[in-house]
């Protein structure tokens, strides 16, 4: 009965979880949902939550500590103590065998401690802000990239769905012309070469279809995967390419970009810069004292047999108050060791951070110049498949009247086919381009 209880939570959970994911999706749905679902984000999330109860834990070793204990022992066997048996009138150079205490012994003790001066303590305090913010910017990074490989796999699908769409379409055409060239073929008025480079072309095209119908199937499961979905589950994609091409065109926007404050790249680079000098202040201070207070208490009770739960059973108390102060005199050079390593190694972060701005910079001008030539070629792309479509229209009408022979037909064919091509991966380049180019700037009012 209760397995059966459990499968029926089970599956009624999982039937929640798949009816809170929409059929339908435009990107924005898609980013929402897998910004929330993907695994990868998810381990992220975790990551930040153990950087907060890091914070927590940090904090913790300077405030008040307090420790509690109790023991209980039964002496099977009472020890034995050997004193000069002169004590009790015996003959000198003898030892008399006494056991002293009683057998069973219960003792309670409460402890607190107090942290009052350590240097590291302070520098580990400084430190926690820092530590926070480099958990949060590794979350915001791992962000980025789930953000980009759902647009890539988003508009991958939509690319194999547009592109099986096209195949179709020249295919059905394709067929049309085929049986008229065999209708003229068998009637005398065209040559048997013209059926055979239609046949050619129409092999081609159902091979093609085929390889995109697999290659969709699988774009659509890495897109649930991504999203973090159920791999079989059903979606349909609402946006289009050319609607998100627009979108995605913008040359005012980026050309007013003059600063890479907000790159991730960077910031993650300053925050190594900012831990290396902690960890050199850190270490520097290690050489000062630390001071620390403590007050306890401990009772004793004694008795030979288990009587310590008794209202009349003794206890035997004693209380001590003091003060713990540790101080680093001479470490055979070793902390000064550990001191110019750390420096070395902030030195190191400042080589680092200068690179990084350097490479940033560098990769914003290249991905921005690409962007920029993304969208010049997307309309040229879209100016050629024009004149593929007329080109190849053209030669139809002249192959039906005779004037051009199939060997040209076909090449006009593959010259529209190529340049239906080209149109998908222009608009794909777009997309992607301005999602790189997204992803340097890092603008707080895209995030």
């Amino acid at each position: 009965m209760k397995l059966k209880i459990i499968f029926m939570i089970i599956f009624f959970q999982n039937l929640l979880i798949g009816q809170l994911i929409p059929e339908k999706l435009s990107l924005e749905d898609a980013l929402k949902i897998g910004l929330e679902n993907n695994s990868t984000i998810k381990k992220a999330d975790k990551e930040l939550l153990k950087a907060h109860k890091e914070k927590w834990r940090t904090i913790s070793i300077g405030l008040p500590q307090i420790k509690s204990t109790a023991s209980y022992q039964n002496f099977i066997e009472m020890p034995i103590s050997l004193v000069p048996a002169e004590f009790f009138g015996g003959n000198p150079g003898e030892f008399a065998e006494i056991s002293f205490g009683t057998e069973q012994i219960a003792t309670a003790s409460i402890k607190l401690e107090q942290l009052i001066f350590d240097g590291t303590y302070i520098v580990g305090l400084q430190g926690i802000k820092l530590y926070l913010e480099v958990a949060e910017n590794v979350k915001k990074k791992t962000t980025q990239q789930i953000k980009k490989e759902i647009i890539s796999a988003y508009i991958n699908s939509l690319l194999s769905k547009e592109n099986i769409k096209i195949l179709k379409n020249n295919i059905s055409n394709l067929i049309k012309n085929l049986e008229e060239v065999k209708n003229l073929y068998e009637n005398g008025f065209s040559e048997e070469e013209s059926v055979e480079q239609l046949r050619l072309t129409l092999n081609s095209l159902n091979s093609n279809l085929k390889y995109a119908e697999k290659l969709e199937l699988i774009l659509s499961k890495m897109l649930n995967v991504i999203l973090g979905i159920e791999i079989d589950k059903k979606i349909e994609l609402t946006d289009s390419l050319d609607l998100l091409t627009l979108k995605n065109i913008n040359f005012n926007e980026s050309s007013k970009i003059n600063n890479l404050d907000f790159n991730l790249d960077l910031i993650i680079a300053q925050n190594n810069v900012f831990k290396q000098a902690l960890l050199y202040k850190l270490e520097k201070a290690k050489s000062l004292p630390s001071i620390s207070g403590f007050i306890s208490g401990v009772y004793t009770g004694n008795s030979n047999q288990f009587n310590f739960t008794k209202k009349n059973q003794k206890w035997f108390g004693s209380s001590v108050f003091g003060l713990k102060i540790d101080i680093p005199i001479f470490s055979s050079l070793g902390r000064m060791v550990n001191s110019q390593k750390t420096k070395i190694n902030l030195e190191i972060a400042e080589i680092e951070l200068e690179e990084t701005e350097n490479i940033v910079l560098l990769n914003f001008e290249k991905i921005k110049n690409q962007y920029y030539l993304s969208i010049e070629n997307y309309f040229t792309a879209q100016e050629n498949l024009l004149l593929a479509k007329k080109i190849e229209e053209k030669n139809q009408i002249k192959f039906y009247e005779g004037i051009t022979g199939s060997f040209e037909l076909r090449e006009a064919q593959l010259q529209l086919y190529s340049a239906q091509s080209n149109y998908l991966k222009s608009m794909i380049e777009v997309i992607n381009k301005k999602s790189e180019l997204d992803i340097i700037i890092n603008s707080p009012k895209n995030n």
